[in-house]
């Protein structure tokens, strides 16, 4: 299983949380999302997840990934 970190600067609350964790769930490959919103960052689990893909469904849920 590979991991994906991203640091996402604009996470700030739970509504933050969902809305990221939701859109990246939807990726092709996806297992696992976790968020951590003190450290901003968001890490991915899955098999042949697209970096381009993450970092799109990011930008859909209204943040930019550092």
């Amino acid at each position: 299983m590979e991991q994906l970190t991203y640091t996402v600067p604009g996470l700030s609350c739970r509504h933050c949380e969902a809305a990221v964790t939701e859109e990246v769930t939807e990726v092709d490959g996806v297992e696992g999302v976790a968020v951590d919103l003190e450290t901003k960052l968001v890490v991915v689990r899955g098999e042949g997840v697209s970096d381009e893909d993450v970092r799109a469904a990011i930008r859909e849920a209204g943040y930019e990934a550092a």
